[in-house]
This record gives structure tokens, sequence and C-alpha cells, in this order.
């Protein structure tokens, strides 16, 4: 018995920390991992990860090759020119039309850290007006977003943003993507992007 009691909870501990490990979703050398969709521009420099508008000036999406349900997901991004874009989850995508929720990344006084329905019900929520603050424009910032059930909670530079509760994403099935906006002249780096699977 007692052998028995051992083996279960070391099989406990391990699948705990399993479940709890974050891993490294890009690689710092190329896309392995990672589909583009669109002609916008998605590169490795330096070991980061950017995505640039290209000559059509459209929607890019970067999306990973792998389904990810419920997921506490952090990054860190750094803005240059305009610096509109964002990170959808639970997402599917028919050539450059994205369905599915984005946690958003734009510049000053334009809601980074709300989420927003693509091709649905638009804004869901904004964070408050004063939270904009915490957004380190032309420089690294640190990102988080917990997607748990029907619940997501994003945070900026440590700060959280908004939590929402949202039965129609609780149902959502889908990929983890980057966006490149439409409009041109944007340039997006990103670095340290890990994510931990939530059983």
């Amino acid at each position: 018995m007692k052998k028995i009691a051992l083996f279960l909870f070391v099989a406990f501990f391990v699948n705990a920390v399993f479940a709890q490990k974050a891993v490294s979703i890009f690689n710092g050398k190329d896309l392995t991992g990672w589909t583009a969709h669109g002609t916008e521009k998605w590169y490795v420099e330096n070991g980061l990860l950017i995505c640039e508008s290209g000559p059509d000036k459209a929607y890019g999406y970067l999306s990973t090759d792998k389904n990810y349900k419920n997921f506490d997901l952090t990054l860190e991004f750094k803005q240059s020119a305009n610096g509109n874009s964002g990170v959808f989850f639970r997402s599917t995508i028919d050539g450059v039309k994205i369905s599915g929720w984005q946690a958003e990344v734009a510049p000053p006084g334009s809601n980074t850290g709300g989420i927003y329905e693509s091709y649905g019900r638009g804004w869901l929520i904004k964070p408050e007006a004063e939270k904009d603050k915490y957004l380190k424009f032309g420089d690294w910032n640190t990102y988080r977003i917990r997607v748990v059930g029907d619940e997501v909670t994003t945070w900026l530079n440590g700060h959280e943003m908004i939590t929402l509760k949202d039965e129609k994403i609780g149902k959502g099935e889908g990929f983890i993507a980057l966006q490149i906006h439409d409009g041109g002249g944007i340039k997006v780096a990103w670095r340290n992007i890990r994510i931990k699977e939530i059983k």
C-alpha cells in the first residue's frame, strides 16, 4: 500500500509540474511552428520576430501551427512606427479573414490590453483610460494573456488591464496568432514568447 501511495504521489507531482511549465513557442532562429497568412512581412532578425507592413499595406497574421484552449501566455513586444498589432487566441482563419478574439496591441490611447472580437461583436472590453500610462511605446513591454474557460485576463508590464467573462469565448477553439494591422507603416518586434498550457 505504501508503494502504491508513493507511486500515486510521484505521478501527481510530475503531472502538476508538467502542467505548470511554460515553454517557448518561438525559437529565435526561424518561423518553425508558425504559419504566415497574407502578404505582409514576418521574419527573424537578431533573435527577434519582426512583423512589418508590406507593399499591399493589408492585414497579416502569423499563427501557431498548434491550437491552444486554456493557457497563460507571456511575450514581449516593442512598437515602432504605427505599432498597431495584437495577439489573437482561440482563432481560425480563411485567407486573411480571421475569426476569434484579439488582445489589443496598439499606439497610446488605442486600448492596448482590451479584447476585440474579429468579424463579430467588435470591442468586448476596453481598459480604463488611466491604464494607458502602463504602455511603453517605442520600448519593450511585457504582455501576459491568461485564457481559462470563459475568462480572459490581460496584464501589461505587470498591471492588470482587463478581466472578462464571456460565454462565446468559452466555446471558442483555435490557434494563437500575432497580427499586423492594415494601413501600412507598421513595425513591431516580438521576443520571449512563452506559453503555459492549463489542463
